[in-house]
């Protein structure tokens, strides 16, 4: 069973860092495409980073050259890196996963906003100005 489990959200200043955790069971990370996606209520979700099965990654503009997506093949754990962090980057981050889609990065952020099959429930960011 493919369960996905976020942790490492919270309340920081703005400028400051966070790394958030995605714990996977069920798969192994270093086999499926995963990524994360920002949420916020009453607003869309938001495609944030993605790593493809072939272990390259993208990112949404707003986010590139701050956060880094990176995997841990031995914990089995997705991270997400995130640096210089901005108000704009509140929300509730989810990370996500789906064997079939994905093989490259640039995928995994189309799937990520169009139907990936696993989702966690998500871990709170706060950024405080």
């Amino acid at each position: 069973q493919v369960q996905l489990a976020e942790s490492g959200g919270g309340s920081v200043q703005a400028g400051g860092s966070l790394r958030l955790s995605c714990a996977a069971s069920g798969f192994s990370v270093s086999d499926w495409p995963m990524g994360w996606v920002r949420q916020r209520p009453g607003n869309e979700r938001v495609a944030i980073a993605g790593i493809g099965r072939t272990g390259d990654t993208a990112y949404a503009d707003s986010v590139k050259g701050r956060f880094t997506i990176s995997r841990d093949n031995a914990k089995n754990i997705l991270y997400l890196e995130m640096n210089n962090l901005k108000p704009d980057d509140n929300g509730t981050y989810v990370c996500a996963t789906d064997k079939a889609h994905g093989m490259w990065a640039s995928q995994v952020l189309y799937w990520l906003l169009n139907g990936m099959d696993y989702w966690g429930k998500g871990t709170a960011v706060t950024v405080v100005s």
